[in-house]
């Protein structure tokens, strides 16, 4: 019998996991991928919202706010790469500069600090790139870039060291509710629980659905992104927005943590939650609504193209958090931008749910840091001798875009919970992040990880289920 069970490990459920972890529960996160973060939370733009763009009012407004504050003590806590770069709504026209003043009123009224309208001067001394037509821009210094796989790992390790169990590959097919108790029913065994937290993102619907009286139905809205090599940094170091729209914030030019430049996304409702293709036309469609924004954009240092979906719940326009028609179930439903930046104020509150219902003790051992040895790349010269000296293994390279060593690669399989696929290593290490996007090192992190694991390394996976690299013995010594 678990106290909690947590459905989904993307940025909502181990967020909520560690949160809860602070009180003496027995948690369970199920998890259908092989790894945190295999959903909404790996793929999207990686933005910390001020906070402006959300109704006033409205859940979207009060977590960003909060979710925007809370980060910046958890980024130390937690070590997650995350910079203060603030950003800007770029306006060109007469409408456009008029519409900027009711943003700016309506981020002051959701409680964000530091909204100031910049003339075109005052926006070219500051980005340099930008297209010169620009008229005024709303410049928004609390908004800030995150890595978000890397959080969710973050947090899920926080949420593993304070006791929280996980189980992957574990899909839920049907909940029953007898008596107080949840039989939550997988692909692998049935569990009981006291009470459930729903943050299964794009099927976060479904598992609603086998619950509750009110049923919801999410639309994927698929967006789609081109990476630029670091190379082409010197772009922009804030986050550029144009005026955004019904369908969102539109497409937008912004830097990485890891210091390449991201352009997107697109919006476009799908039938299909499993449908990441990308599309020649829609990207080249992005590529010239960034050039709108920087003229000069270098798209000859783009490395590669992928899309992400966000789960947009059909009736709502806001999310959906709180309990149901059932007592103990917790739902966090339709969490879409700005999801990543209220992640942990809606942690925050999902706590509140389940501890009042419950009333349990407070955890007093908890353990508020995460323990993470630096990688070879981010140490000093000297620190880097030093690590070569006690292991070396740090002084052999496997991904030379990113500087990428055989020992982070291990470190990253042996962490808690740990990586078990091509994916969850270059989600954790880098490897395969860099400018030959993995066209140099996944034969080596295959070969690593199959050693690790104890598998054949036809048996190794991209990112779980059938997602095999290798066919048969033979391929591999082939190659």
């Amino acid at each position: 019998m678990y106290d909690v069970i947590i459905i989904g490990a993307g940025i909502i459920g181990t967020a909520a996991a560690r949160e809860l972890a602070k009180y003496k529960l027995n948690i369970l996160v199920l998890e259908k991928g092989a790894d945190c973060s295999c959903g909404a939370s790996k793929a999207n733009s990686g933005i910390i919202h001020a906070g402006y763009d959300c109704a006033p009012n409205s859940l979207k407004a009060r977590f960003n706010v909060r979710g925007s504050f809370l980060y910046r003590q958890l980024v130390r806590d937690l070590d997650i790469p995350y910079k203060n770069n603030g950003s800007m709504v770029l306006a060109f026209n007469q409408d456009e500069t008029a519409k900027l003043s009711s943003l700016k009123e309506q981020g002051e009224k959701n409680g964000v600090d530091g909204l100031s309208i910049l003339n075109c001067q005052q926006i070219l001394n500051m980005e340099s790139y930008v297209n010169p037509d620009v008229s005024s821009a709303l410049y928004a210094p609390s908004a800030a870039i995150i890595s978000p796989f890397e959080a969710t790992i973050a947090f899920a390790e926080s949420a593993y060291t304070n006791g929280v169990h996980f189980s992957f590959d574990t899909e839920v097919t049907g909940i029953n509710w007898v008596d107080n108790v949840f039989e939550v029913l997988t692909n692998a065994k049935s569990f009981k629980t006291k009470t459930i937290v729903n943050t299964a993102g794009l099927y976060s619907d479904v598992i609603n659905n086998f619950v509750n009286e009110e049923k919801y139905h999410i639309t994927p809205v698929k967006g789609e992104y081109l990476l630029l090599d670091k190379t082409a940094k010197y772009i922009t170091d804030k986050t550029l927005f144009k005026m955004p729209s019904v369908m969102g914030k539109g497409v937008l030019v912004l830097p990485t943590v890891h210091d390449n430049i991201l352009v997107g996304p697109s919006a476009d409702n799908m039938e299909h939650k499993t449908n990441l293709s990308t599309d020649g036309n829609i990207l080249k469609n992005n590529a010239e609504t960034a050039k709108t924004i920087i003229p000069d954009l270098p798209l000859q240092y783009v490395i590669t193209s992928f899309a992400g979906l966000r789960a947009k719940e059909k009736d709502s326009e806001d999310f959906i958090i709180g309990s149901g028609s059932v007592k103990g179930f917790v739902n966090a439903v339709g969490i879409n931008s700005p999801g990543l930046s209220a992640a942990p104020a809606i942690a925050e509150y999902i706590c509140d749910l389940i501890t009042e219902y419950i009333n349990p003790k407070a955890n007093t051992a908890f353990i508020k840091e995460r323990a993470r040895e630096k990688a070879f790349a981010e140490q000093s010269f000297e620190e880097q001798k030093k690590m070569i000296a006690r292991d070396s293994n740090f002084g052999k390279i496997v991904c030379r875009c990113e500087q990428v060593t055989e020992a982070d690669i291990r470190n990253a399989i042996k962490s808690k919970p740990g990586a078990t696929t091509i994916d969850g290593i270059k989600f954790r290490a880098r490897a395969g992040s860099g400018r030959c996007q993995g066209g140099f090192c996944s034969l080596r992190v295959i070969e690593i990880l199959a050693e690790e694991l104890g598998v054949l390394p036809e048996q190794v996976t991209k990112f779980g289920g059938s997602s095999y690299v290798l066919k048969g013995g033979g391929a591999y010594e082939d190659c």
